[in-house]
């Protein structure tokens, strides 16, 4: 019995020390080196909300890991600039709290959204942020996102496109429109389904990305816009390849399938960008939140596993013989 426990022991503090270093391995972003100067756009660009005061600025500035202010562009975002870039919104500065870093990358790197404070951006994903900013015209960037207190986070948006905007890339005002209704449409089913056991936000994440993927080549193949049945095709094809297809209703299918024909009428549904920008995030989703039970499989763990818990069932049946 001792032997068998202090050999179940040992393995237990190996599949530990096993897990703790594939989690680092997803989880370890390199974020913005701000002691650099990117030839695109010079220093990386420090979006802040216009509600903050200049201790809450700097407070803010030091979750994103800006060292030194002068190390990067600053500018505030503000009430005026929500209705500018999306024509919406109140104009309300005050409530504008969640703020970006931004950082130009080269050709073929992609979006990449890093949030820095998950306690409080408390509905947008990473992937909500770049399906919505990738939609909006947005390439190879590198996006931090941070705020002082709890948000919902959705007015990091218009600091992503400010960013853009003071660097001199005009972005299509169209596009920001139906960027912003993506995710709000995406983060209300997402919020609305967050207690389903069947529902998983990364999965349904990349069934966003699919459905934009598989419009864009729809388009291509009869050069047309697809039917109000093609995308709800579509859209029910993409929930069942992420087993999602018992777990989103009817009701958000509806909403879906009038997001994206709204979202077909614009430039991203034939833009060769957006399919690049597109396939990065795909992949770098999957390498994210691949399936991770299918890899322990791969790699003999769950069978260890296995043996374990046999070893520990075996240890207590010799108890009573």
């Amino acid at each position: 019995m001792k032997h068998v426990i202090k050999k179940s022991l040992g393995f237990l503090a190996v599949l530990g020390l096993v897990t703790s270093v594939s989690l680092s391995s997803v989880e370890a972003s390199e974020g913005i080196d701000t002691s650099v100067v990117n030839e695109a756009w010079g220093l990386p660009t420090y979006v802040y909300g216009g509600g903050l005061t200049d201790a809450q600025v700097q407070e803010t500035a030091d979750l994103l890991g800006i060292d030194d202010m002068e190390n990067v562009a600053s500018v505030d975002v503000t009430g005026e600039d929500l209705q500018n870039y999306l024509g919406t919104g109140s104009g309300n500065t005050a409530s504008m709290i969640s703020s970006v870093l931004v950082q130009r990358e080269n050709d073929g790197e992609g979006v990449t959204v890093l949030i820095e404070t998950p306690d409080n951006i408390t509905q947008i994903t990473e992937e909500q942020y770049a399906n919505a900013a990738i939609t909006a015209g947005v390439e190879d960037v590198t996006i931090m996102v941070a705020s002082i207190r709890p948000v919902t986070g959705e007015s990091a948006l218009t600091g992503i496109y400010k960013a853009f905007d003071v660097n001199g890339e005009e972005l299509d005002q169209d596009r920001m429109e139906v960027a912003q209704e993506e995710l709000e449409t995406t983060n209300q089913i997402a919020q609305e389904n967050a207690d389903e056991e069947e529902f998983d936000s990364s999965r349904f994440d990349q069934a966003i990305i699919e459905i934009k993927q598989q419009l864009s080549e729809l388009r291509d193949r009869q050069d047309e816009l697809a039917t109000r049945e093609d995308i709800e095709r579509i859209i029910n094809d993409a929930l069942a390849n992420n087993n999602l297809q018992n777990a989103i209703s009817q009701e958000q299918i509806d909403r879906l399938l009038a997001f994206f024909d709204r979202y077909q009428q614009t430039g991203a549904i034939d833009s060769a960008q957006v399919r690049e920008q597109l396939e990065q995030l795909s992949s770098n989703l999957s390498e994210r939140f691949g399936d991770v039970w299918e890899q322990a499989e791969d790699s003999g763990l769950i069978d260890q596993i296995g043996n374990f818990f046999r070893q520990i069932w075996e240890a207590i049946r010799g108890l009573f013989n």
